[in-house]
This record gives structure tokens, sequence and C-alpha cells, in this order.
């Protein structure tokens, strides 16, 4: 396949227009996406909340606990959490795949079934 200038497609190029790389692209997208956006709405419900519920964040939990403090202290726990949750998935999910691609790149293997 050449481009749009009359010159070779490059191995890379080659990848990257491939089936499996879209697809590679299209799943990390379906993970990431909605776990950015589950992350940030629990960081900017703790901010308003912290701003403005003063009197349920104050809220005694137990001793000198309270909800201000359990809930801040929930975002450090969440951050591991997706990290570890990511980590696991992108090792049983992505990185098999991206090794298949590599091994594509340096091989000369041909992807789609398209010649090398």
């Amino acid at each position: 396949m050449t481009d749009t200038f009359g010159e070779p497609e490059t191995d890379y190029q080659r990848v990257q227009n491939s089936e499996e790389f879209k697809a590679l692209k299209r799943r990390f997208r379906r993970f990431v996406f909605p776990m950015t956006a589950f992350f940030l709405a629990w960081y900017f419900l703790y901010v308003l909340l912290a701003d403005y519920a003063h009197d349920f964040m104050s809220t005694k939990v137990w001793g000198n606990i309270n909800v201000g403090l359990l809930l801040g202290l929930g975002q450090f726990v969440s951050t591991f959490a997706i990290t570890m949750i990511y980590a696991r998935w992108a090792n049983n999910r992505q990185d098999p795949v991206a090794e298949q691609l590599r091994l594509h790149i340096e091989n000369g293997d041909p992807l789609d079934g398209g010649r090398a």
C-alpha cells in the first residue's frame, strides 16, 4: 500500500492502519475514558463537599475521625485501586495484543493478511 504521495507505507504506518491496532486503541479508550470520568466525578464531588457541605464533612464518625477525613483518604485508596485495576487489565487484555504488533513490526510479518 502507498500513501497519498506515492511513497511506500512504513512498517509503523502499516501497523497503525491495521485492524488489530485500531481494535487495541478502541479497547483502551473503552476502559480508560469511563474510568477517568468516574475518578474525576469522585474527585470533584469531594472538592464540592469540602467547599459547600462543611457540616456534613465535619460529622464525627469515631473519635476525631470525621466524614471529610474518610473521604479524603478514600481519594488515595481509589487512586491506588484504579492503578491496580488498570495494571491487571492492561497485563491481561492489552499487552498480549501490543506484543503481537511489536513482533509484526520487528519480523516484518504481514498484518490483516496483507503483504509484509
